[in-house]
């Protein structure tokens, strides 16, 4: 069976529990609402610094999945263009926010100063960026947000260019896993001479943000960041490669179980009607939410054909899942609620036996069925044709 029902914790099941013991439905199955919330809309806030020139506005930009001269975009130049804190919002997702801070270069920059100029304290972590060596201001930078209890992380972007010069300069010699080991080290020894203690750095293209260590960055900031900060940040990330489409349908899936069991909770209320209105509701949100969180809304699927060079009809043409190219609306989730009978029977006697939070909620078994057995059905369909759309996206046509 599906291992996505290990994602719920002791905490969860015994206040859902306590609540169902107590006989109080309206007590577990607003708990879970509130679980589900704090997930869905959990504010992240990044901050990206650095000295100007390093390319903070480019980066902000490809972390939210936006070319530079797309509109809303972070304002770039070769030129420091940002004289303070500048938010700027994710396009599907409004709780996400990038921030481009000034730069930090400047005669009179003190890094406690900055900090607090900047409000330090409303973001959740730091990236610090530089193009060449990390200078003396990103190493006092680095050690005042350590001091203040705020993670950080070192950026060295722009390796696409150095790669290129060492190219054109040694076409006989010229060795790229080498000259990414050359920088990398150089700038893990320049930290280390500073007094930063084992320094990690992320060597980095905003142009192609899914080379070089993107993933290791991605992973890093998956391990450390709180649970609740860490769903919307996977979430939130531009589908650049099919690593990252793999981590965003295990994130997805690991949520399914508290759907279904807010819909086993209704069930149980004896409200003609009741059960089935809020299955919709939650079916459509969740469905719409997997769409978005993939790319494969109309909106994206025309920006994706557009960055690649295809036609959207191209990248249509690979999408397997006719659920996939409709609008989900209320009436096309009403029609396959009555059609998913049969997956839901096959759920409900396990769910009530191996789920501790259903064990006395045996009586909603099939609304918990009929809802699991329906998310992850368009789930994995979802991710499916994701995957075929990116690697067609991709395809060279050469």
């Amino acid at each position: 069976m599906d291992s996505s029902f290990d994602i719920i914790t002791d905490e969860e099941v015994q206040e859902v529990r306590s609540a169902l013991e107590d006989g109080d439905l309206c007590k577990a199955t607003e708990r879970i609402s509130e679980y589900l919330e704090e997930i869905e809309n959990a504010p992240l806030n990044i901050a990206i610094t650095g000295e100007s020139g390093t390319g903070k506005s480019t980066f902000v930009n490809a972390i939210r999945g936006m070319d530079d001269d797309e509109e809303g975009s972070a304002r770039t130049g070769v030129v420091e263009t940002t004289m303070k804190p500048t938010p700027y919002t994710h396009q599907q997702y409004p709780n996400v926010t990038v921030w481009d801070l000034p730069g930090t270069g400047t005669p009179h920059f003190a890094a406690a100063d900055y900090l607090e100029s900047v409000q330090f304290r409303q973001y959740d972590f730091f990236i610090i960026l530089s193009s060449e060596r990390f200078k003396l201001n990103d190493i006092v930078l680095a050690k005042e947000i350590q001091a203040m209890n705020k993670k950080f992380y070192f950026v060295r972007s722009k390796v696409d260019s150095d790669l290129h010069a060492s190219q054109v300069r040694r076409k006989k010699t010229y060795n790229e896993e080498a000259i990414l080991k050359e920088i990398r080290d150089n700038c893990i020894n320049n930290l280390s001479d500073g007094g930063i203690a084992k320094p990690q750095v992320f060597l980095l293209s905003c142009l192609e943000l899914d080379k070089y260590d993107f993933h290791e960055m991605q992973n890093t900031l998956e391990k450390e960041l709180p649970e609740h900060k860490k769903h919307i940040f996977l979430i939130s990330l531009p589908n650049i490669s099919l690593p990252i489409l793999e981590k965003k349908r295990e994130a997805l899936r690991k949520e399914i179980w508290k759907l279904s069991t807010l819909s086993c909770a209704v069930a149980t209320v004896p409200i003609p009607g009741l059960s089935v209105a809020v299955d919709v509701g939650i079916l459509v949100k969740a469905m719409r939410n997997y769409q978005s969180a993939f790319g494969l809304d109309e909106q994206s699927l025309e920006k994706l054909a557009n960055k690649c060079g295809k036609d959207v009809s191209e990248l249509r043409s690979v999408i397997k899942s006719p659920l996939v190219v409709q609008e989900i609306n209320k009436e096309l989730v009403l029609k396959l609620l009555s059609k998913g009978a049969g997956g839901a029977l096959m759920l409900a006697e396990y769910a009530a036996s191996n789920i501790p939070v259903l064990g006395s909620m045996a009586a909603g078994g099939i609304s918990f069925g009929t809802t699991y057995w329906m998310l992850l059905g368009f789930l994995k369909e979802i991710a499916e044709d994701a995957v075929r759309v990116l690697t067609k996206a991709l395809e060279s046509d050469v």
